[in-house]
């Protein structure tokens, strides 16, 4: 029988570890294809070419943000291939067996948790060789009733097959990112995450994950991310694969882990600030909260200001990036406390935080107490929340506003020495800032329409001429040297409209011609011809001294901007003044 395994993934990049790991359970008895598509990708054209594969079996691999769509598909398919058989699995369907077989009634069954072994035994039963009885962890409908067999015994991971030598993924393995767990399970609790279901933690085979890492490495990966729900759970574990990937990483292979940062000791920190080489590593930390009531209730202990030291640590060790997760809406967070929670985890000024809004999830014990917190929310994937009892549906959509710009301006550091600024010197907090500009950029429709990048610094400019007591000239000046920072040629069209003077322009030239040194010995030492000197530099009117700017300090002082742009490293600044 002709067995497809496949998902829509959220974009081409991502790559589905769970088909791959019930492909290895399958063989050698069976085979199945992995047929992976987005979400983005019309119904049709999915269902065309699952069509074109003959397919006798299809199991769909099912997530929160795939999971609409791929009902789509199973509907159509079912439709021009009425006899395939079509099987479910993955943690949006695992939870709720009654629901899932009565609104897709083009299910034939549903594998619930982890596959690898119920699937085999699906296959073999599909082949006649045992009986549907014999089937562990399935559900599925029998005369108008949910029929769900017991759970079949956790897998020793440890005897697992890799899923990464499949002949047909190496051509990929390159252009896309590269999952890889090393443990099951998660030892904590919180009732907003479907891993708090699974009790316990177990772990793979080391030496055989090593081998895994290596693979992927000498077969081109280049990003490899850990889905391990805590991945400095066991401290000797993790210190034991950072010392290994330190050891044998391959030039430009970039790995990702999930970590708990308020159990991280600080000797670790220090080994990987003094070992690990920049860039090597990425951290995703988990904060969503610093209120303690509200921590408590979703049943998450954390110690913030063990976090906070961690989060210190790595960022003054300059060797790894952060990535901050936050959650909006959460039991007992107001719309104040939110605020506060913000701000907290804003000082810390990772290199990214991702601002995220609560979903109750299928299975999770929060859904079950949603009446208890007065939840109201879209009973359909993501199944995002619209309010509580203390959040109302306009304070979810104002802190959406401020998440739509927080990913602009600061998520991808367009204009750092600016927003640094902003944040601290004219709006009094961090999140007042990225509010009330959301909230303008919301008003003049802008979420509706596309933007490049210099329309990011003119809407800004904008907003902040609507606000008083800001100078203007300070901060127009730090959005040019954070534009012009960005730049390796010089662009051929300013966002911005003042130059200088025809005959300012003349003098300025003339005097850097006969003394370069006005604009520093170092660019002297440049010794630049008149045609490299007009093709590569540019003059504008500025408001700063760059040298008391280099120097962390924001001093105004009318002269000129002067930028030299060199190919391949960071353009040169130096102000000059006409006298």
């Amino acid at each position: 029988m002709n067995t497809i395994l496949t998902t829509l993934n959220a974009k081409y990049i991502h790559t589905n570890l769970a088909l791959r790991y019930l492909k290895g359970a399958a063989l050698p008895e069976f085979n199945p294809i992995i047929a992976e598509y987005t979400i983005k990708d019309p119904a049709f054209n999915i269902v065309s070419d699952l069509f074109q594969k003959k397919p006798d079996i299809v199991g769909f691999s099912c997530y929160i943000w795939n999971i609409e769509e791929t009902i789509h598909v199973i509907k159509m398919l079912k439709t021009v291939c009425p006899n395939v058989k079509i099987l479910l699995g993955g943690p949006e369907v695992s939870y709720d067996c009654h629901h899932w077989l009565r609104r897709i009634p083009e299910v034939d069954f549903i594998v619930m948790g982890e596959g690898e072994t119920s699937f085999k035994q699906l296959l073999r039963y599909f082949h006649g060789e045992i009986l549907l009885e014999d089937v562990p962890g399935i559900c599925y409908l029998e005369d108008e009733k949910v029929k769900i067999h017991a759970m079949p015994p956790k897998i020793d991971l440890r005897e697992l097959p890799s899923p990464f030598r499949f002949e047909e993924d190496l051509p990929h393995l390159g252009k896309r990112i590269q999952y890889i767990e090393t443990s099951r399970g998660c030892p904590f609790s919180c009732q907003f995450c479907l891993s708090s279901i699974e009790v316990g933690v177990r772990y793979f085979n080391r030496e055989k994950i090593k081998e895994d890492i290596r693979f992927l490495m000498d077969n081109g990966a280049r990003t490899i991310k850990f889905v391990d729900r805590t991945f400095n759970i066991s401290r000797s574990y993790a210190m034991e694969m950072f010392q290994f990937l330190i050891d044998e990483h391959k030039p430009g292979v970039v790995f990702q882990f999930e970590i708990t940062a308020d159990i991280m000791r600080p000797e670790v920190i220090q080994f990987l600030n003094d070992n690990a080489p920049k860039g090597l590593f990425r951290f995703e930390i988990g904060v969503q909260s610093t209120n303690d009531l509200t921590n408590t209730l979703v049943k998450r202990r954390q110690n913030f200001e063990k976090l906070k030291r961690t989060v210190t640590m790595v960022k003054d060790g300059g060797k790894i990036d952060q990535h901050l997760d936050l959650i909006a809406g959460l039991p007992e967070e107001d719309y104040a406390s939110f605020r506060q929670t913000f701000n907290d985890v804003f000082a810390m000024r990772p290199e990214e935080l991702q601002l995220g809004f609560l979903k109750l999830l299928r299975g999770t014990g929060l859904r079950l107490e949603a009446e208890k917190f007065g939840y109201t929310y879209v009973d359909l994937s993501p199944y995002e929340i619209f309010s509580n009892n203390v959040l109302t549906f306009d304070d979810i959509v104002r802190i959406k506003h401020a998440e739509d710009v927080l990913e602009k301006y600061w998520n991808d550091h367009r204009m750092d020495h600016t927003i640094e600024y902003l944040v601290t010197e004219v709006f009094d907090t961090p999140f007042d800032f990225f509010q009330n500009f959301g909230t303008y950029w919301e008003t003049k429709g802008w979420s509706r329409i596309g933007h490049q990048l210099e329309d990011l610094f003119r809407r800004l400019l904008m907003f902040l001429e609507t606000i008083d007591n800001v100078n203007l000239n300070i901060v127009q000046s730090l959005m040019q040297l954070d534009y012009l920072m960005a730049q390796q040629f010089q662009p051929r069209k300013l966002w911005w409209n003042e130059r200088p003077t025809e005959e300012q322009q003349k003098t300025l030239y003339h005097a850097l011609r006969e003394n370069p040194a006005i604009a520093g010995e170092e660019f002297a030492n440049f010794k630049l011809t008149e045609k490299e000197l007009f093709k590569h530099t540019l003059i504008i009117p500025h408001a700063l001294d760059y040298q008391e700017f280099a120097n962390g300090k924001i001093v105004q002082k009318n002269g000129y901007l002067l930028t030299y742009f060199r190919h391949g490293q960071a353009p040169y600044f130096a102000t000059i003044y006409s006298n």
